[in-house]
């Protein structure tokens, strides 16, 4: 089944959302605020999509904790994305050993339907 990762009050957490349930594609919602990822999973995801897909450089979190000033390589930002969520690109849309990042209808309509 089809896991979806994010915040529930994420515009495009919101968006994506919608778009399953319109189409009828069975999911499960996965709040990073109940329940972390860790680096595992962050690893698995990253064996589908490349760290600067998945490492949020325009949000809230990566400016407040300046994580610019670091020039953090990788490894790093591995360690930062399983330490806080909220720096990860929203959503993560995982299925059938395939990973999505971010709202994009034009990829879920490629992906999403078989």
């Amino acid at each position: 089944m089809l896991k979806i990762y994010g915040i529930k009050n994420c515009d495009s957490v919101r968006k994506a959302l919608k778009y399953l349930k319109s189409h009828q594609i069975p999911f499960t919602f996965v709040d990073f605020r109940e329940t972390p990822v860790g680096e595992e999973t962050i690893r698995s995801w990253l064996r589908h999509t490349d760290i600067k897909t998945l490492f949020n450089t325009r949000g809230t979190t990566y400016r407040t904790l300046k994580l610019k000033d670091l020039d953090l390589d990788n490894e790093e930002k591995i360690k930062w994305l399983a330490k806080e969520n909220m720096l990860i690109k929203r959503p993560v849309i995982v299925f059938d050993d395939q990973v999505i990042i971010g709202y994009n209808e034009s990829e879920y309509s490629e992906k999403l339907h078989p």
